[in-house]
């Protein structure tokens, strides 16, 4: 897979891709990511990527100019055009793992007040929001749905079970909770069932907790 992001802040976007899991996965080959900077693409005086917004209002709005540039110059036959907005799609596990699929990714980010709209129109095949609040910039963003996307490559999770047993995998119920050695710390104690060798028993109290939890944390996933 080969992922391209346009943004103001390329160092941004790129720094959470850029350690740990995902970067092992870019060192081998699984996934090319490169980060452009949008003022390469602009023609004006001091590389100027926006300009005030029609009809009044605060704040700067993405011109189309470079945006349409960066776009003939990066896509190809097979290139899905992403825009990072608040008032996209909301993304989810299930919208990760369409997305895993393609062979190429070419994210915009929006920033200010957004981009001019005949960018959405005439260019981008899918707008997505990774939660319903606003963020300085839209570089952080493409990180996040960078990252769920790459761990869903085959071969970049240790145990390719991973991501079938994970909050989400079921998209209305969270994970069960999880614990580790030692089997007594501070008086607390691992429950005894997940000591007891019975796997029946494990499955159906994971089932349980996974449930309880969705219930306290999350009861608008449940039916």
């Amino acid at each position: 897979m080969r992922i391209d992001i346009v943004t103001l802040f390329p160092e941004v976007a790129l720094a959470p891709l850029s350690d740990s899991i995902i970067q092992r996965a870019r060192a081998a080959g699984r996934v090319e990511v490169r980060a452009h900077q949008l003022r390469d693409w602009s023609a004006a005086k001091h590389r100027r990527v926006d300009d005030a917004p029609c009809g009044g209002g605060p704040g700067m709005v993405l011109q189309p100019e470079p945006l349409f540039a960066a776009v003939a110059a990066l896509r190809g036959p097979n290139t899905r055009v992403l825009l990072m907005t608040p008032q996209g799609k909301p993304f989810k596990q299930a919208l990760a793992r369409e997305l895993a699929a393609e062979t190429h990714l070419l994210i915009l980010c929006g920033h200010y007040e957004g981009v001019d709209q005949r960018v959405i129109e005439a260019l981008v095949d899918l707008e997505i929001s990774i939660g319903d609040y606003v963020l300085t910039n839209g570089a952080l963003a493409a990180a996040v749905v960078c990252d769920a996307i790459i761990r869903l490559l085959p071969g970049v999770l240790g145990d390719e079970r991973s991501p079938e047993d994970e909050s989400f995998s079921d998209p209305a119920m969270l994970e069960a909770p999880a614990y580790t050695r030692p089997l007594k710390f501070q008086g607390l104690a691992v429950p005894e069932v997940l000591i007891s060798g019975h796997h029946g028993k494990i499955a159906e109290w994971k089932r349980q907790q996974a449930l309880a939890r969705t219930r306290t944390n999350r009861p608008d996933l449940l039916p």
